[in-house]
């Protein structure tokens, strides 16, 4: 598409007139949600949560919270930031347990970590973003979830490199593209999974976009999750999308565990709802 020509904005590309549909053909046709995923709990896989924190004893999270770190701004440290143990994570505003809730009803056995790099108000220093993730991709988490971002291009080449420390490391990190369209960062690097909000609840029904950077479309609009405080709200936002791609990532690699990213890709979009098998009258874009 050339920059003349116009796109959905990121949050409608996934509306139904706009989501496209695929046709898999030869070794792409047989693989299926069952074999990807089907009996998966996502028991044994390491989910970090880079957010605002995870409440540890909410009820939608259950026991699956481990352990968790928060990463602290701190001038007199040598790049911002020092890191703090928190074996029993808090959330001052919420969001990270919104997106911990999704993974776990997802993934009910999957071991979620909470990295806290953002306050009260949502608010957190980029330094402390990329602490945070460079603590998950260090500490052998296997699946990272990012339902925030920097557009500060002074970092473009910082969350690059984190990027493809994880890629190499063959760790999954699951980012939710912003929630208006404007470039923010790392959420539009190709090795890292872009996630927009489309309508519906089924946690399991995601849809493939063909025409990057934005790559899947899950739920997140008018859905019910958890909130601090033992709380439940209705919100709206590409960060719930993200963890609902992050929690079919760990099924999968419970299942799989010999899968790099670069496959996990090809599997999520064979799987995708908006991809269908070869047959004589299907039509579509063919793969």
């Amino acid at each position: 598409m050339s920059d003349g020509e116009l796109r959905p904005a990121w949050s409608q590309q996934f509306a139904p007139d706009a989501i496209q549909e695929l046709v898999s053909r030869g070794p792409l046709a047989s693989i299926s949600a069952e074999w990807a995923w089907g009996g998966s709990t996502g028991k044994g896989i390491k989910v970090a949560v880079v957010d605002s924190g995870v409440e540890w004893d909410h009820p939608a999270v259950g026991d699956s919270v481990v352990d968790g770190v928060f990463v602290a701004f701190d001038q007199n440290e040598e790049n911002d930031y020092r890191i703090d143990p928190e074996p029993k994570p808090i959330d001052p505003a919420g969001h990270g347990t919104a997106c911990a809730g999704i993974i776990h009803a997802v993934a009910p056995e999957a071991e979620i970590y909470s990295v806290r790099v953002l306050g009260r108000d949502m608010s957190g220093r980029a330094m402390q973003f990329a602490g945070g993730l460079d603590w998950a991709i260090e500490n052998g988490m296997q699946v990272i979830n990012l339902s925030l971002s920097t557009a500060k291009e002074e970092y473009f080449g910082l969350f690059h490199d984190l990027a493809d420390q994880a890629y190499f490391k063959n760790i999954c990190l699951v980012s939710a593209v912003n929630n208006v369209q404007a470039a923010s960062y790392p959420s539009l690097y190709s090795s890292v999974f872009s996630v927009a909000a489309h309508e519906g609840h089924d946690p399991f029904l995601y849809y493939y976009n063909p025409n990057p950077p934005v790559e899947f479309g899950a739920p997140g609009i008018d859905i019910e999750v958890a909130w601090n405080h033992k709380q439940y709200l209705t919100s709206t936002g590409n960060s719930f999308a993200a963890p609902h791609i992050t929690g079919i990532v760990a099924l999968i690699l419970a299942k799989h565990p010999e899968l790099t990213p670069f496959q996990m890709k090809t599997i999520l979009m064979a799987c995708a709802g908006n991809t269908r098998k070869q047959s004589p009258t299907t039509t579509g874009t063919t793969l």
